[in-house]
């Protein structure tokens, strides 16, 4: 089973058994999650597409851990001012295998 689901404003194709990372969720590590928000799912061979979400589909998953990704160099720079600023960025996660 193949499906494409929205959650955190991004779109994910995943199957059964996929590990993703996405956008931080408020669930702790061991609980079930369900993405109602499903645009495609593909089941024996038969596709389905929603109008803008599919009616009655659900892709469930179980939160695997909470997490902070690498770090990002976040770097400005403006020519001939003596100008430069450097910052990083730790971005929250969450990693979830499909069910």
């Amino acid at each position: 089973m193949l499906s494409v689901i929205e959650t955190g404003g991004k779109q994910y194709t995943v199957s059964s058994g996929d590990k993703i990372k996405i956008e931080k969720l408020k669930a702790e590590p061991g609980e079930e999650v369900v993405f109602d928000k499903v645009l495609l799912q593909e089941k024996d061979g038969k596709v389905e597409v929603g109008r803008p979400y599919v009616q009655g589909a659900s892709v469930k998953a179980k939160v695997e851990k909470q997490a902070r990704d690498k770090k990002k160099i976040v770097f400005h720079y403006h020519a001939k001012t003596r100008y430069d600023k450097k910052k990083g960025h730790r971005q929250h996660f969450t990693e979830v295998v499909i069910g």
